[in-house]
């Protein structure tokens, strides 16, 4: 049964969000006081749990900061009335205490919107999978990819495309890496999975080259890749046994993780760069990297993170962030990526503001490798969301260039 616990001190409010929650397919339980709340967690066990901000007995960051040390591992919705500033604080600063913060929500909250966020929690609810079903998903070739396509923002030529790891689970069904790369790494697991993402998303390079589908190729690294000395020398070698060029392949590492782990970073991915690889810093934006240290590091590529472009065209601050980003990158001349392209909207605005490459719904969802060749064909011919647009709305996304602040 999937368990939903909710906390908000307005009564009113507190009963429609568990009505939502029930109609969503949970079990629900509403508190409004923090000693109901800690007694239900010990009890119910929610796999989703959500919380309001602004509480008068314990305020949301001191609950977070409680829940961090009970080791909470349910799926976490915060709301607000505060800015998106705020939400976005909190947010971080949950995930920095290893919370799994899912959504962060500014009231008022649209019924049908909440309703789906629940039930795209339940279907990626908290599987209680062990180090046993990884070995057996490993061993058993349950693990596979998805590739999602990127295309040039100017042109819409596709430019490349992103291997999405997903597990295969015989009673969950798809599982996404998200879910269980944490277990993973604890486990000391995660250089099998790295090996089987690079082998497999290499391979897959060979047969599109030899096919005429010559793109870039991106593969995401854990934290355990730049903790190995024998990384590069291991990828190099993968793709020199296959026929593969470095150049036409793009090793992604996380803004946190880069700056993080700054002197072993720095290590492996200049050893990376000598050998032709591309780098790119995914979800750039979210973590707290200072312009010194991006500097120093040897990479070609930023990826904006999907938060800031899904807000840019409704909240003038997540605007001037996805341009400044765009700018950064264009003037230390890196190619900008924008994630979490789902409108057409999105799709204008951001080549508007000059953003080289994006992905993302509008252009595509991830797919296996045999459906690639009927979706290029498909674009060509169908065209890109921003040429698909009525006038009117690309004339709304332009004028936001022009009206938002620093402009």
């Amino acid at each position: 049964m999937n368990r939903l616990l909710i906390i908000d001190d307005e009564a009113e409010l507190g009963r429609l969000l568990g009505r939502v929650g029930e109609s969503a397919g949970y079990e629900t339980r509403v508190t409004a006081r923090i000693a109901d709340f800690k007694e239900e967690l010990a009890t119910f066990t929610p796999g989703v749990i959500m919380l309001d901000l602004a509480m008068p007995e314990m305020d949301g960051l001191e609950l977070l900061r409680w829940l961090a040390g009970q080791n909470c591992r349910a799926q976490i919705v915060i709301m607000s009335g505060f800015d998106g500033r705020v939400l976005d604080a909190a947010r971080r600063v949950g995930e920095e205490r290893g919370l799994l913060i899912r959504y962060a929500l500014q009231k008022p909250i649209h019924v049908q919107d909440l309703k789906g966020k629940f039930e795209s929690l339940k279907e990626t609810r908290d599987a209680h999978l062990d180090r046993a079903d990884l070995a057996r998903a490993i061993a058993g070739e349950e693990l596979f990819l998805l590739y999602q396509p990127k295309v040039d923002l100017k042109t819409a030529t596709p430019h490349g495309t992103e291997a999405l790891l997903r597990w295969q689970h015989p009673a969950l069904g798809p599982i996404s890496a998200d879910q269980f790369t944490g277990l993973a790494e604890e486990s000391g697991q995660m250089a099998a999975i790295t090996d089987f993402v690079l082998r497999t998303a290499v391979q897959q390079q060979k047969i599109w080259r030899d096919a005429g589908i010559r793109y870039d190729m991106a593969v995401n690294l854990s934290p355990s890749d730049l903790r190995d000395e024998r990384f590069a020398d291991r990828v190099a070698s993968l793709c020199e046994s296959a026929g593969v060029p470095p150049d036409c392949m793009t090793l992604e590492i996380t803004e946190t993780l880069a700056m993080s782990h700054a002197l072993e970073a720095l290590d492996i991915l200049t050893r990376l760069r000598l050998k032709g690889f591309r780098l790119s810093i995914d979800d750039f934006g979210t973590g707290f990297s200072s312009l010194s240290r991006l500097r120093r590091l040897p990479v070609t590529e930023i990826k904006i993170d999907r938060s800031f472009v899904g807000e840019a065209v409704k909240m003038s601050d997540a605007f001037v962030i996805v341009k400044a980003i765009a700018d950064l990158a264009r003037n230390m001349q890196m190619i900008s990526v924008a994630e979490g392209i789902e409108t057409g909207k999105h799709y204008a605005l951001l080549e508007e503001m000059g953003c080289d490459q994006g992905q993302g719904y509008a252009i595509s969802r991830p797919m296996p490798a045999e459906d690639f060749a009927a979706w290029q064909a498909r674009w060509k011919t169908e065209r890109e969301p921003a040429e698909k647009m009525e006038p009117k709305a690309k004339d709304s996304a332009r004028a936001a260039v022009v009206n938002f602040p620093g402009n």
